[in-house]
């Protein structure tokens, strides 16, 4: 049994990180994801971790140092968060190409403008495509057992892929929860010593880097592809083996809450699907037939798993924390690959889209209490009169 402690996302993060025994950390200040480079700085300051800490002269320079340090055969860490995730874009497709399986922490905040602190999920979703794992934590425990189960997956040599740890700035990095940090005996169990595919080395000279013969492309997209879809498996057997060890289980892909006999359910990723379920528990105290289901994989994103969780009920509502703008359905992200992955079962199911959390605010009670209201109606009547609704302008 591990020792449980009340402490913020962060600092669980920095806990999970120590416990991965990581070689080589990278930090650049930007709210809020800093207070885990404050806390591992700490414990490097303290004797706690045997680690080199580099402060970066910018994010760009973190994940580049990483990006070496990873193939070097180093276990690394990084991290950031709005528009510090956006400056370092040049070098994630790099890292995941080169299959470095680093781990990037993301605290969630709104770009600029209007750049608040907070939970908008805009800037890791930029990221979405650039061939790393991602994930969203919605509570601090969570952010402690992904960063050791991201490790866990993204090493397997069947994978060998980065990856985006994401949690809700503020709502997760910066509240307080109670949270069990492992014994170091249990996580070596789980986590084995990370060994690289190639590592550099001096006395065997080889050449890695962003630009390559224009007739490997094909072939380096096409492994690519194969590992990201091959973590599926990975991902199942690495949830598996932390209920085993660890005592605690998760959904690995969607999480259900109140969803038997379901009539409509909201659809979310992040810690907002925590008030999402205190205010669906109210409403079936008043007999209604409402859940919610959470999204905890993000890439791969689990087709199967969400058309299987979602084809059940009459209606969906598509929660999206972040801004796409111009997007089909006029949404977001979330709402379009739901669609999709419902997408060969014709008009079963009624989806709608609610964007809402934009800017550092969070989703009210009362705004979760429309949405419900919104599906029930479309439930009862059948139909949708519009693809989305932007809270709390429009609803």
């Amino acid at each position: 049994m591990g020792v449980k402690k009340r402490i913020s996302g962060c600092v669980a993060v920095a806990n999970g990180v120590k416990l991965a025994d990581v070689d080589v950390i990278c930090s650049y200040p930007i709210r809020p994801y800093t207070g885990i480079m404050s806390e591992l700085a700490r414990m490097v300051a303290d004797g706690e971790l045997d680690a080199e800490f580099i402060h970066g002269e910018g994010e760009h320079a973190q994940l580049s140092v990483v990006y070496g340090a990873s193939a070097c055969g180093a276990r690394a860490f990084t991290g950031s968060s709005g528009v510090g995730v956006t400056y370092a874009m040049e070098v994630y497709s790099p890292i995941s190409g080169e299959r470095l399986p680093l781990q990037m922490a993301i605290a969630d905040r709104t770009l600029d403008p209007p750049g608040d602190f907070g939970s908008e999920h805009t800037d890791a979703l930029c990221t979405r495509d650039q061939g790393w794992l991602q994930g969203w934590s919605s509570t601090p425990q969570e952010a402690l057992d992904m960063t050791l189960m991201w490790y866990r997956i993204g090493e397997d040599p069947r994978v060998l892929l980065p990856q985006y740890s994401c949690q809700d700035g503020y709502f997760v990095s910066h509240i307080l929860g109670e949270v069990e940090i492992p014994d170091a005996a249990q996580v070596k169990e789980f986590l084995p010593p990370y060994k690289n595919h190639h590592v550099l080395d001096v006395r065997r000279p080889q050449i890695i880097g962003a630009q390559i013969e224009p007739a490997m492309g094909p072939p380096l997209q096409y492994q690519r592809y194969q590992a990201v879809e091959g973590a599926r498996q990975v991902i199942k057997q690495a949830h598996a083996e932390f209920a085993g060890i660890f005592g605690r289980s998760y959904d690995p892909f969607v999480e259900e809450y109140m969803t038997d006999d379901a009539e409509a359910a909201i659809f979310i990723q992040g810690a907002h699907a925590e008030t999402a379920k205190t205010v669906a528990r109210r409403l079936r105290n008043l007999g209604e037939k409402v859940g919610v289901v959470r999204l905890r994989v993000f890439r791969p994103y689990p087709t199967q798993e969400v058309r299987l969780a979602l084809s059940k009920f009459k209606a969906v509502g598509v929660v999206d924390n972040s801004a796409n703008f111009g997007i089909a359905g006029s949404s977001g992200v979330m709402l379009t690959e739901a669609r999709t992955a419902l997408y060969n079962l014709g008009d079963k199911v009624k989806t709608v889209g609610f964007v809402g959390g934009l800017g550092g605010e969070m989703i009210t009670h009362d705004e979760f209490y429309r949405m419900f209201a919104k599906l029930k109606e479309i439930a009862k009547n059948g139909k949708t009169d519009r693809d989305g609704y932007w809270l709390p302008f429009e609803l």
